[in-house]
């Protein structure tokens, strides 16, 4: 396991205890509103013989729905074994365990032993991380194609949501804490990584947005091609 901080050590901890939990809920109610705004702007941007990668990826249900509609494979990274644990035996369960790859630690500390991915989903991901940039730019890199995630509004009840839960992480002593971003520079990040937004909505708590590399444009995929067969058939 590679685990860079307290932090790190108090999420794994506070996560692992949720896995068997986190399985239950999602077997009897599905997906939550937010993440089925994260599947549909996924959809749109298409997600059909998809590499995956999923960071923070839980129990793996979102990526392994994703594997169901048609995505070719699926790399899933937790801190919290016990997340990877119920992963590894859903995935086998539902018989993607051939096309899934799991890996326990901070993303921001094994990037480089990562493949590149189509895509790339962080599902209430960001707001886990203190150096949020290192892991948006980090993970941006290892991007082909589509870029997706979910995060907190910046809004006054959010923020006060946050701060209740780390005075509760405080009274058991956890490490762990929970982050307000701000959406607007997380964006500014992204698109100077090349991408632009395909997609965006919202629910009362969560923003969720899809962002696809501008190079995979319709226009300029037909732009490509064009470029291409021209230079084809330029005598040499």
């Amino acid at each position: 396991m590679d685990y860079c901080c307290p932090h790190d050590i108090g999420a794994a901890r506070l996560f692992s205890r949720m896995a068997r939990w986190q399985r239950r809920r999602y077997e009897k109610h599905g997906f939550l509103e937010s993440q089925r705004q994260l599947l549909e702007g996924l959809a749109q941007a298409g997600m059909t013989g998809a590499a995956l990668l999923e960071i923070g990826c839980g129990v793996g249900y979102l990526h392994q729905h994703l594997l169901d509609q048609g995505a070719a494979r699926a790399t899933g990274i937790d801190l919290a074994e016990k997340m990877i644990g119920q992963a590894r035996e859903t995935a086998r369960a539902r018989g993607l365990a051939d096309r899934t790859d799991y890996r326990v630690g901070d993303f921001n500390e094994i990037a480089d032993s990562i493949e590149d991915a189509d895509a790339t989903i962080l599902d209430k991901v960001l707001c886990c991380y203190p150096d949020v940039e290192a892991l948006a730019k980090k993970s941006l890199a290892k991007t082909r194609r589509v870029y997706a995630y979910t995060l907190p509004r910046k809004r006054w009840w959010v923020r006060l949501g946050v701060e209740f839960m780390a005075a509760v992480l405080w009274g058991f002593r956890s490490p762990f804490r929970s982050y307000v971003h701000d959406p607007s520079v997380i964006e500014t990040w992204v698109t100077a990584g090349g991408f632009e937004k395909r997609y965006e909505n919202q629910t009362a708590v969560w923003l969720t947005q899809v962002y696809v590399r501008r190079s995979d444009r319709p226009r300029d995929r037909k732009l490509l091609g064009d470029l291409q067969r021209c230079g084809e058939a330029t005598p040499r």
